[in-house]
């Protein structure tokens, strides 16, 4: 007779699943509120032509520049990991992180290379969060453009709360590369969460591989980020003149810069719905409808995130994330 799960295991994951559909939930308000509905299907059936095709290819551009980040970080630390295989861990990991909260589907990153190649946790984890932090710091220096750039949508009190978090979010981590600091203060916190032998040694492992890897592998990372954002910003670009919009470049690169920090609240998924709000707000100061923004708003999340699902569903496919300890055997 099998058992059910306790209330207290079920109460939070209840809620973590409710405010995944607060996102979803803003979308729909949204679009029952407009009074042009019907001009939102009718311009995401207009998305055809070259411009979306390319901007749909690109995807495969986006995500070799990342792959290759990663294996720069992982070769600081003396770590070999083929491109192919780094290909298939990097997309299983983005399909499990997009439909699950808190960017969960970095973890198999991790469980891969641990199965591949032997790699201490510590390691894999440390390169993964160096990976996340190029992503973290790129991303704040064009929110805080756009913040500045849509001003009139950012101003009062909500202006001076943006600006807050970012400045949180970009100083907090630093903590980890400070020597010292990390020791004194998250140590002892890491030591109960892991209750196990050996917890603060994992601990000053992962203090010491993330270090290195920031050191040794940021002049390569940060300029592989830059480049993947750019990508991401001209796909941007090219949706929106599929959908026979006139926004130049740089408000594009302003728009996708604020969905891509929305993606990270754990509110959504892939920010679905807020980000729709928020263009909803911004296209009239561009010159266009509320509706137009909903539109783009929708095109984006189909090409540069439901793409990506569908790419990581076929990678999970062929080679499944280990969930296990267990090693691939030995080719030779």
């Amino acid at each position: 007779m099998t058992r059910s799960a306790p209330p207290a295991r079920r109460g939070p994951l209840a809620i973590r699943t409710l405010l995944r559909l607060v996102g979803p939930v803003l979308l729909l308000v949204v679009f029952l509120r407009m009074k042009d509905r019907a001009a939102v299907l009718e311009l995401l059936s207009s998305a055809l032509g070259w411009h979306l095709a390319a901007a749909i290819v690109l995807n495969f551009a986006s995500v070799h520049v990342k792959v290759l980040r990663w294996t720069v970080l992982l070769r600081a630390r003396g770590i070999e990991y083929p491109v192919k295989s780094a290909w298939a861990s990097f997309l299983a990991s983005s399909y499990a992180g997009m439909l699950t909260p808190g960017r969960v589907g970095d973890v198999l990153r991790v469980q891969y290379l641990r199965r591949d190649h032997g790699v201490p946790y510590a390691e894999g984890v440390a390169s993964v969060v160096v990976d996340r932090l190029c992503d973290l710091y790129v991303l704040a220096a064009f929110v805080a453009l756009a913040i500045v750039r849509f001003r009139e949508v950012f101003a009062g009190q909500l202006a001076y709360l943006t600006w807050i978090t970012m400045a949180l979010t970009v100083l907090g981590p630093l903590l980890f590369l400070i020597p010292g600091i990390a020791e004194a203060v998250a140590s002892r916190l890491y030591a109960k969460l892991a209750r196990g032998a050996g917890a603060e040694t994992g601990f000053s492992l992962f203090l010491q591989a993330l270090r290195g890897a920031a050191v040794r592998g940021l002049w390569a990372a940060l300029p592989l980020t830059l480049l993947a954002f750019c990508i991401n910003f001209f796909q941007g670009f090219l949706l929106a003149r599929a959908l026979g919009m006139g926004i130049s470049f740089y408000d594009v690169g302003c728009l996708l810069a604020i969905a891509s920090l929305l993606g990270l609240l754990p509110i959504s998924i892939s920010g679905l719905g807020v980000r729709e709000l928020i263009y909803a707000l911004v296209f009239p100061l561009l010159g266009y409808t509320a509706a137009s923004g909903v539109g783009f708003g929708l095109l984006v999340f189909a090409v540069l995130y439901l793409f990506i699902v569908l790419l990581g569903f076929i990678a999970w496919q062929l080679d499944p994330p280990p969930f296990g300890l267990e090693r691939k055997p030995s080719l030779e």
